[in-house]
């Protein structure tokens, strides 16, 4: 389990074309400092598994599912990267329950700067819009962050100059993919509830 409070921002150095899967290789000192083979490291919000690591950086293999219903796919070696290690068992919830699987992508549309902040507007796909609602929470490319307007294909978040400056929404420009994670919490209340089962399994 993860919070959505990026560790680094690392970066892609290489990466591997097996067929049906990819192996990366990812720069990020902080993260494996300590690491161990079979750790999780959320990459970009994607809950990956170390399979080898030193010297700063580690690699994981990524299946083609996982490329298939992420960003990671548009990954290639200079590709910038949220890096966040999980949460230790006692440790402060900083952002909010994430579980580093991702339930779609959007594509960043606009950025509005201000003095002291920026606005992002990222495109929302539609089976996911009632899942996000203003003030709730979602993880964006692994970042915790609060929704500002929810839209029906759209969402709008406000960005502090600490997020602008250590994670890729500093950096992603219109078009470019962000993964999505929704707040779990909604998708068991829509279970416990029975909303959105066909007829014959509830």
């Amino acid at each position: 389990m993860f919070t959505g409070i990026v560790e680094e921002l690392g970066e892609i150095t290489a990466v591997e074309d097996q067929g049906d899967a990819s192996r990366f290789t990812v720069r990020g000192p902080v993260v494996t400092e300590g690491a161990k083979h079979g750790d999780s490291i959320a990459v970009n919000g994607v809950c990956l598994t170390v399979v080898e690591f030193g010297d700063g950086a580690f690699t994981a293999d990524v299946m083609a599912e996982t490329l298939k219903r992420s960003s990671l796919g548009a990954l290639a070696p200079g590709s910038r990267v949220n890096l966040e290690r999980p949460m230790a068992l006692g440790g402060r919830l900083g952002g909010h329950l994430v579980q580093g699987h991702v339930d779609g992508t959007g594509a960043v549309l606009e950025r509005t700067p201000a003095e002291h902040w920026e606005i992002i507007k990222i495109s929302l796909p539609a089976e996911l819009t009632r899942y996000v609602v203003e003030k709730g929470s979602i993880t964006v490319d692994g970042i915790s962050l609060t929704v500002v307007e929810a839209g029906t294909d759209y969402f709008t978040v406000s960005l502090i100059p600490t997020t602008l400056a250590l994670t890729t929404l500093g950096i992603k420009q219109p078009g470019e993919p962000v993964n999505l994670e929704v707040d779990v919490i909604a998708k068991y209340v829509e279970r416990m509830m029975g909303t959105g089962e066909p007829e014959a399994a509830r």
